[in-house]
């Protein structure tokens, strides 16, 4: 469906720069835009290459095993269902932690095994379980410390403080993390008195 509106209004774009005779601004306006898109992507990858490569310092050193542990006793309360040594408990804290450092490409992936494994945990139905609804609220709402991307993308525009927003991020995503798992835990228990 969305493939669908994104052609409408290129579609509409187009038809409606034909007939004002702004055809050329909006050639223009493409060929600038993949020209950014491209800079801004080189810019990215810099950034991302380094926190990845970080990130593989960190687990060759054993720290993201520390951090797993410091943080398993909060995962395993917030996601009871979930046995301590199963995969899918290894996957959401590796999640957690790559959204943390502001990795997102990153937790992409560890967030979709997750899935995959709290779907086996659910006897592979097609239905989400509780643990399933909890994860994407939380992988949604994703607590961050370093917002990488949005660093790297406030140095190529030659920000003076690209790092300014590492505390307002720090809150605001904190925020919204418990706002994420108190309305979760709300309308589980809402629907469990229900039922």
């Amino acid at each position: 469906m969305v493939n669908y509106i994104w052609v409408g209004m290129t579609i509409i774009g187009i038809v409606f720069a034909l007939i004002n005779g702004t055809i050329e601004d909006v050639n223009k306006a493409v060929f600038d835009g993949a020209k950014e898109a491209v800079t801004i992507c080189i810019g990215l990858i810099s950034v991302l290459v380094f926190w990845l490569g970080m990130m593989r310092i960190a687990q060759e050193s054993g720290l993201l095993e520390k951090l797993s542990k410091l943080f398993r006793p909060l995962v395993k309360m917030i996601f009871p269902e979930v046995p301590v040594n199963h995969p899918a408990m290894g996957y959401i804290l590796s999640n957690m932690i790559s959204n943390m450092f502001g990795l997102g490409n990153a937790a992409t992936p560890l967030g979709i095994k997750a899935m995959e494994e709290l779907k086996k945990l659910n006897g592979g139905k097609n239905s989400a379980s509780r643990s399933m609804v909890t994860f994407l609220a939380i992988n949604t709402a994703s607590i961050t410390i370093i917002p990488t991307t949005v660093i790297a993308i406030r140095m190529n525009y030659h920000s003076v403080s690209p790092t300014e927003i590492v505390v307002p991020t720090i809150m605001t995503t904190l925020l919204s993390a418990i706002g994420a798992v108190l309305i979760d835990r709300y309308f589980y228990y809402r629907k469990s008195r229900k039922g």
